[in-house]
């Protein structure tokens, strides 16, 4: 009697879990097929200044970078500023001691004793001349070509030795012209490289030889920017327009720059055809760039001031038409119309509404919530 009680009581609730998981499967299904109630954030328009623009990526650097070269072949010798320094133009960057080539050496060596010789043999001729001039055996016609024969021996004598000089030491210690085995700068401005070290040996600069670079000198208070933009947008940038450049080393500090170069021949760059820009940089005295910062410059293609804007995310497009819902209703549930409007310029986040809004209607935004 006890036992069957208790199968009795175990029946009872086994059939109750299985009636209550029943109920519970249906009410799942049933609040499954409910339909959801999705609650959206309202967005009203505002007035704003909406831009369109495209950036160039490349780097800032010195309009113009001197190359300083010798005018003579030879070692360095002294080096006498480095990388940083301001030089003005006319100061000694080195120093350059000559190593003359045997065959010039002695060259210049042998005009130099045949000069001798032959300045022996007219002043002898010459001192007999003078001396039957004075007798009066000599006319004054004859007495004047040996005087010029005599000035012209001697004259050869020194170019001849001037000749030994400049290609023994660089230079003829009578001349008036500085010292070519003294290197000295073009311009005034920053020494931004020394490529060379004492010792090393460089070659002059001439019609044939494009010589050794002692250093590289620049205007580091002109200052220009050199970047790429691509074949799809340089159709809209062109001579003159504003740029905001952006220099990452300076955290990220901007700068104005005025668009002055767009070039007519594009190259390939990864696979895409991009043209060359350049901008001049103004930079203010209490900020010091150096060559070759990275920088992106931004360039505003389009802007519309004043407008009407509202997110981009909140209109639909079809087709060539643009739409946006209506707040009709908000309790006791959200009521949207679907409505036209006519859009103008767009940044990407926000865009232009032309027209078919008011500055009071409200519109749907983002879903926020679901019931």
């Amino acid at each position: 009697m006890k036992n069957r009680i208790i199968k009795k009581i175990m029946r009872i609730i086994l059939l109750s879990f299985v009636g209550l998981a029943v109920v519970g499967t249906f009410y799942f299904l049933w609040k499954k097929s409910r339909p959801v109630e999705v609650v959206y954030g309202i967005i009203s328009p505002e007035t704003g200044t909406v831009e369109t623009k495209t950036v160039a990526t490349g780097n800032v650097e010195p309009r113009y970078e001197i190359l300083i070269k010798p005018q003579i072949s030879g070692i360095i010798s002294e080096l006498m500023k480095e990388a940083g320094q301001y030089v003005t133009g006319g100061e000694i960057i080195a120093k350059v001691k000559v190593i003359p080539e045997m065959v010039q050496l002695n060259s210049a060596e042998s005009r130099v004793n045949l000069a001798k010789i032959n300045l022996d043999q007219v002043e002898n001729t010459f001192k007999r001349d003078k001396q039957l001039f004075s007798q009066g055996i000599m006319t004054a016609e004859e007495f004047d070509v040996s005087t010029s024969n005599h000035l012209k021996a001697r004259e050869e004598l020194e170019n001849a030795r001037n000749a030994l000089e400049i290609v023994r030491d660089g230079i003829a210690r009578n001349s008036s012209v500085a010292s070519t085995t003294q290197i000295r700068s073009t311009i005034t401005g920053m020494i931004l490289d020394v490529p060379v070290k004492v010792g090393n040996s460089v070659i002059q600069s001439n019609n044939f030889n494009e010589g050794t670079t002692i250093a590289s000198v620049a205007n580091m208070n002109d200052m220009i920017f050199k970047g790429h933009v691509d074949e799809t947008e340089i159709g809209r940038i062109h001579e003159g327009m504003p740029i905001k450049l952006t220099i990452g080393a300076l955290e990220s500090r901007t700068f104005d720059a005025v668009l002055e170069y767009v070039s007519p021949k594009g190259e390939e760059k990864s696979g895409a055809i991009q043209f060359e820009i350049k901008a001049a940089v103004t930079i203010p005295d209490s900020v010091f760039i150096r060559a070759g910062y990275s920088a992106n410059a931004e360039i505003v293609l389009k802007r519309a001031e004043d407008v009407m804007t509202i997110p981009e995310s909140a209109v639909e497009f079809s087709g060539d038409t643009a739409f946006v819902h209506l707040l009709k209703a908000e309790k006791p549930k959200q009521l949207f119309e679907k409505h036209a409007i006519r859009t103008g310029l767009s940044d990407g986040i926000k865009i232009e509404v032309a027209e078919g809004l008011a500055n009071e209607d409200k519109i749907r935004g983002a879903a926020l919530t679901s019931e």
